[in-house]
């Protein structure tokens, strides 16, 4: 890790939540807390939990916070808290173009922009493509567990297996099916596609599309 110490046997996780814990036990009303991306050094789960409890501690204290995170869950403590603040960094998207305008706006935000800030860094082509192509497969299982959750709490009941009832479910097999065009859209050579054959695709969508509806 970038601020392993190695001398002390400390990770850079274990470095990091031994700043943290200096910073809330010697908290007063006079404090200013400054935080950079608390929780990113361990799993998922366990980082946001633990983000999400450090900012409601500091909130409790009513402790004056600059806390930048990627953890887009966190946004909902504005809706929990008063004197929560969500802000985001302004981007333009211009096609597949990205410009950072270095602005601050109020408001939380859903997107991230590694894959993007990853190719600008020069990391080779195969990898970005194959990374967007994972993301989109980790956003559509997202969507799939949302689309489940919303069922069972509304009292609906899941069978033993859920791959089985995921085809009866004209809403996911509609989600998936967006997601299977928007694949081949993006995976599309534009340089060897006739006008003949984008007919033909578009046609191939529309069918795919109309079939999904009447599922």
């Amino acid at each position: 890790g970038a601020r392993d110490e190695i001398s002390k046997g400390q990770s850079t996780f274990m470095v990091e939540m031994s700043e943290t814990a200096g910073i809330l036990n010697n908290l007063s009303e006079r404090s200013l807390v400054v935080l950079d991306e608390i929780g990113r050094g361990t799993s998922t789960y366990d980082g946001l939990s633990l983000a999400w409890a450090v900012a409601e501690h500091l909130q409790k204290h009513r402790v004056k916070t600059l806390f930048a995170t990627h953890f887009h869950e966190l946004t909902a403590l504005a809706e929990e808290y008063p004197g929560v603040k969500n802000y985001n960094v302004e981007v333009k998207e211009w096609g597949k173009e990205i410009v950072f305008l270095h602005r601050i706006i109020p408001g939380g935000t859903d997107d991230s922009y590694g894959i993007y800030v990853a190719k600008l860094a020069g990391i080779p082509k195969e990898v970005i493509k194959r990374s967007q192509q994972i993301l989109r497969k980790l956003e559509l299982q997202n969507d799939l567990e949302q689309k489940m959750r919303s069922r069972t709490s509304t009292g609906t009941q899941l069978p033993l297996f859920l791959e089985r009832e995921v085809p009866e479910d004209p809403v996911v097999e509609g989600i998936k099916t967006l997601k299977e065009i928007e694949e081949e859209m993006a995976n599309l050579d534009l340089n060897f596609l006739t006008p003949l054959t984008a007919l033909n695709k578009i046609a191939e969508w529309k069918e795919k599309i109309k079939n999904a509806k009447q599922t």
